[in-house]
């Protein structure tokens, strides 16, 4: 029985128990929340992962994008992107592999780790088309399914699926005038075989099909955005809505199955856009939690969209987002490292920790003022202690005024807290 079904009949799961315990929520609350569809619980019936809660309510969560490619295939190396994602506080990791032997790389991060684990299954069957040296007009829509579900045996808590590109959505695509076009790899794939074909999204056509695997292994669906804009000048075209639009069909046809969905969001979005955008998603898809990626509110940060991704993320949380796709320095230019992963996941939390001070989760805004405290008392260990990376403000402040406990570098004797407290 899926965490949904279960809420609706007033059972408490043990997950969900827990989850009201670490966020202290009222356990009736949260239940009634998970019953209406306003938070999720992925949590896979064949994985013991830590349970996570995302939706209204509950703090903000952020998610690290990891996997091989076709040109870099070291799964070793995942998997210490892996550790470093946990370290800094992800809540979740997906899975987004497309080089080497697919089904043994997500089998070892299911194994290697209790965050929550996300795929993109189409994304695993255009790479075994390309190992064939076929492409993705070859693709049939039993290889999709038969892939949906092998990953939901495996133990995959939460899967990305391109449903809401469906031939109705697709005629604005086509008649749009985007300066970047579609930006989404199963976005992009999906619209080439259906226009190659003249045939309807598999995934819209045969829904109900994907609704009884997420069902039996209660793997919760996240209704990707295909169409997201990649670039500013594209965000919140009729080519966005339109697919969002059968996205909110599509919440309620899984909730009436008794599924769990989350929505996807944009992608690359002017600043002033960012909250409407938030707005947009929860009137017109009943308030299902938000899971955007970034947004990135310029595109002019190559090297820096770590930034862009936290200023962006910043402002669609305190609006209502309630899952962060971390953005890493190496988007849009290559694979990340471990350092950029590290970058990534930082600057999320910060994007994540500003939001819930401005929806007043409880107990954020008090990690700040322990650190003004602190700043006041050069009390530099517990400056150290609640700041999103104490090894390297440690590793700063020990550079170059190691011994000196009543000041730093930078104002030395001048230190305005010294001479307001001589005052």
């Amino acid at each position: 029985m899926t965490q949904l079904l279960s809420a609706l009949i007033g059972n408490f799961t043990p997950e969900l128990i827990k989850i009201a315990e670490k966020e202290c929520i009222n356990k009736n609350v949260l239940q009634n929340l998970v019953a209406q569809g306003r938070v999720v619980i992925p949590h896979n019936i064949h994985r013991n992962a830590e349970p996570c809660g995302i939706g209204k309510h509950l703090s903000t969560k952020i998610n690290a994008n990891l996997g091989t490619s076709e040109m870099h295939i070291c799964v070793d190396e995942e998997i210490a992107k892996l550790r470093c994602s946990e370290k800094f506080g992800a809540h979740s990791i997906m899975d987004l592999s497309t080089g080497g032997d697919l089904k043994e790389i997500r089998k070892r991060f299911l194994k290697e780790t209790k965050l929550i684990v996300g795929t993109v299954p189409i994304y695993a069957v255009a790479a075994d088309l390309q190992r064939k040296n076929k492409d993705i007009t070859n693709f049939e829509p039993e290889m999709l399914f038969e892939e949906i579900e092998m990953q939901a045996e495996q133990g995959v808590d939460f899967m990305t699926v391109h449903a809401g590109i469906c031939l109705r959505s697709l005629a604005f695509e086509r008649n749009s005038k985007r300066l970047l076009g579609i930006v989404s790899r199963g976005g992009s794939l999906l619209k080439r075989w259906m226009l190659h074909e003249n045939k309807e999204n598999p995934l819209y056509e045969d829904y109900d099909r994907l609704l009884k695997i997420c069902l039996k292994y209660d793997v919760t669906l996240s209704l990707g955005d295909g169409f997201r804009p990649g670039a500013i000048s594209d965000a919140t075209d009729r080519t966005q809505v339109s697919e969002l639009l059968v996205l909110g069909e599509l919440v309620q046809r899984a909730r009436e199955a008794g599924v769990q969905v989350m929505v996807e969001g944009p992608g690359h979005v002017p600043i002033q856009d960012i909250e409407a955008n938030v707005v947009l998603q929860k009137k017109l898809c009943d308030n299902a939690p938000f899971y955007v990626l970034g947004p990135l509110p310029t595109d002019f940060a190559s090297g820096y969209d770590h930034i862009t991704g936290a200023i962006g993320g910043a402002i669609a949380g305190s609006a209502g987002a309630d899952f962060l796709c971390y953005v890493t320095p190496a988007e849009h230019l290559c694979l990340p490292t471990i350092e950029d992963v590290k970058l990534g996941v930082i600057s999320s939390r910060i994007a994540a920790h500003i939001s819930d001070i401005a929806k007043d989760y409880p107990g954020t805004a008090e990690i700040d003022n322990m650190i003004s405290k602190a700043r006041r008392e050069m009390d530099w260990e517990n400056i150290f202690r609640y700041s999103v990376d104490p090894d390297y403000a440690r590793k700063r402040k020990q550079e170059t005024t190691k011994d000196k406990k009543d000041y730093c570098s930078m104002c030395g004797n001048l230190c305005a807290i010294k001479t307001d407290k001589q005052s």
